[in-house]
């Protein structure tokens, strides 16, 4: 059995950036400031919430320095150091580890639609390059590929590979998953609508994108499960379901960086392709909004 990087609900968390694009590290603070202050269980920096696949090199490290420096130990704060390119992530790994990540977030490699065998040598790979823990991500609606169970079992022998974030929208994936591996990778839900089902089978929590508005209550709704308050659990999957989903109206992270402007978190700015919310939408979300927030900008 390997200790957990965290139980509960981690922040992926929002890169806030101005009009003309740039890091807004004064957002970031105050960003940073609100989860800590809410009871969040980890922060998650440079993922797919987070923009990472438009942030150069410089700024994922920037944002990686500037948040384990005000974090301070409060909380873990995990960095999404993943790429297509092996060599690229084992970089990009080795560099976080130095700047003081509790640990990492690594996505199977995109585009290039790897073999499993690959897959495996590849995680592997990053992981042999770092001392601190890995969090495998498998999003095969993003990637083009899905780690298989047989091949979490063959990488969760390795002893830096702890966990997996998991955005395989099937129970039964995830089933085969915690049957395989038992207590030797924990698993996280990828997918917020999915959190007490994955927890029911042995998760530990979730890396979510809602805990960016709502990050007491996510940590709540782990917290009551793993306290073996399940009713309640269950009662608050259920009654955040539909704010849930209105976070994946459109890709991520539109509808939440859009959220987060209604509460005067950051600004609404994104990099091409990124772009705002379309108008209906942005009425849509608005109504879900204000039906669990009682001031919205």
């Amino acid at each position: 059995m390997k200790n957990a990087i965290f139980k509960g609900s981690a922040a992926a968390v929002v890169t806030p950036m101005d009009e003309h694009g740039n890091l807004d590290m004064k957002a970031m603070e105050n960003l940073l400031k609100f989860q800590l202050e809410h009871g969040t269980d980890a922060i998650v920096v440079n993922g797919t919430t987070g923009e990472s696949s438009t942030l150069e090199e410089k700024e994922k490290l920037e944002l990686i320095e500037f948040v384990v420096h005000y974090v301070n130990h409060r909380v873990p704060v995990i960095m999404g150091t993943g790429s297509n390119c092996t060599a690229h992530a084992v970089r990009m790994s080795r560099k976080a580890q130095s700047l003081g990540a509790s640990g990492l977030l690594v996505v199977t490699p995109y585009y290039n639609k790897a073999s499993q065998q690959g897959l495996v040598e590849h995680f592997q790979a990053v992981a042999d390059s770092v001392e601190i823990p890995i969090i495998l991500y498998n999003v095969p609606t993003r990637t083009g590929v899905n780690v298989e169970p047989e091949t979490y079992l063959k990488l969760s022998k390795h002893p830096n590979i702890q966990a997996v974030k998991e955005a395989n929208a099937s129970i039964s994936h995830v089933a085969r998953v915690a049957a395989l591996c038992g207590d030797c990778l924990d698993i996280y839900s990828g997918n917020d609508d999915l959190t007490v089902p994955i927890m029911a089978l042995g998760g530990k929590g979730v890396i979510s994108v809602l805990a960016n508005i709502m990050p007491f209550e996510m940590h709540m709704m782990c917290r009551h499960f793993l306290d073996g308050e399940i009713e309640k659990s269950k009662n608050m999957q259920l009654e955040l379901l539909k704010i849930m989903n209105a976070m994946f109206m459109d890709v991520n992270p539109l509808p939440v960086k859009a959220a987060m402007a209604m509460l005067g978190l950051c600004g609404e700015h994104y990099r091409l392709p990124m772009t705002r919310l379309d108008e209906a939408k942005r009425e849509k979300l608005r109504e879900i909004m204000e039906s669990y927030f009682v001031q919205l900008q």
